[in-house]
């Protein structure tokens, strides 16, 4: 039966004691709706709380809700349990204390995600089996360091890590002593990508926590620096710390102005970056900025150019291509938007140090 998860606005003065009744009342009448009520959160601070519901659809759900206790959800999404547990931490009631009536559980389903990337700076053709056990080494690593600060992955893809927190100060905490690792790396081939976003589980978007992985992604992908984080993260954590601010100073902390604009470039590039005919004028026209700030922004959040970070984008996604040997490189050069095979060998080689055929005669 599919698992739904939706999203109640609770009006002022509802508190997790009321949320608690009314998912009381759902257990008692979900049988004549063929449902199965499993858990809920509730965010008194934010006015939010979520129930995690099986049901045989989406109408059955509201059916129970609205006469068990006349709350109707305001977004329901269809969810996968392993990815539901791996993020809020459970699919179920916690057991209820002894001697209590309701089963009140102060849990707001708000949660921090951190995305890590073990990115390729340069490529080689010689020692490569040093090289893939320096890049087991560093996977261990993070995984130790994330168990260490009560993370849990909720996914990984190679080199890439999704990770959830309940507390933000774990997730900054276990990020820096990731960067730390950095620091130590013993081959020049690889750097440490951190991205920190955090937000609530159902939002406009189809899939769990959609906005907060998104934006996570895409400070770990592209922001200045090696160590990105919103501004969401960087509040929480002085909230969590008594308002002390962050000591770390490699840390780029983005403003609501600069993550939206991180957004819009990143929603943009993705749409456009194959195609071999988009300038940076096509960038100007639909980001809605001048040339001249287009570039001093990019400059400032993301430490390149606007060329420079259309052709490193399009480099990285070639190398993507490469690495699945799907295609040969003069394909995967119009693919990935370069006007001709000879062009993307040269950027290729500029960037990564070898030719593209060097390295995949060597795979």
């Amino acid at each position: 039966m599919p698992l739904f998860l939706d999203l109640h606005d609770l009006p002022e003065g509802i508190t997790a004691a009321h949320v608690a009744e009314m998912h009381k009342a759902d257990l008692n009448l979900e049988h004549k709706y063929n449902c199965r009520g499993l858990t809920y959160w509730c965010d008194e601070v934010r006015k939010t709380a979520f129930c995690l519901i099986e049901a045989p659809n989406k109408q059955a759900l509201i059916d129970l809700h609205e006469n068990a206790h006349g709350a109707i959800p305001t977004r329901i999404i269809e969810v996968n349990d392993t990815i539901v547990e791996s993020f809020l931490g459970r699919i179920e009631d916690p057991e209820k204390s002894k001697n209590v009536k309701l089963n009140i559980i102060n849990d707001p389903a708000f949660r921090t995600l951190m995305v890590v990337k073990l990115k390729t700076k340069t490529l080689r053709i010689n020692d490569i089996n040093i090289l893939k056990a320096a890049v087991r080494g560093y996977n261990t690593s993070i995984k130790t360091l994330t168990s260490h600060h009560n993370g849990r992955i909720v996914k990984q893809d190679a080199n890439v890590f999704l990770v959830a927190f309940d507390s933000v100060t774990d997730a900054l905490h276990c990020a820096m002593q990731i960067q730390e690792t950095h620091h130590k790396v013993i081959t020049p081939d690889l750097e440490f990508k951190i991205g920190i976003s955090a937000g609530t589980p159902v939002t406009e978007k189809d899939s769990i926590f959609e906005d907060t992985i998104k934006c996570a992604d895409y400070l770990s992908d592209i922001t200045k620096g090696g160590f990105s984080i919103s501004s969401v993260v960087n509040d929480l954590y002085e909230g969590e710390n008594q308002n002390k601010p962050l000591a770390n100073t490699s840390i780029s902390v983005l403003n609501t102005k600069d993550e939206d604009f991180i957004m819009l470039l990143m929603n943009y590039t993705e749409r456009i970056w194959s195609q071999a005919t988009i300038s940076v004028n096509d960038f100007e026209e639909n980001l809605g900025y001048s040339k001249s700030k287009l570039y001093r922004t990019m400059m400032t959040l993301v430490g390149k150019s606007p060329n420079t970070f259309l052709r490193d984008y399009r480099l990285e996604k070639a190398l993507e291509l490469l690495e699945k040997q799907h295609n040969n490189i003069s394909e995967i050069a119009y693919q990935t938007g370069f006007s001709s095979p000879a062009y993307f060998s040269k950027c290729f080689h500029k960037k990564y140090g070898i030719l593209p055929s060097n390295f995949t005669s060597k795979k």
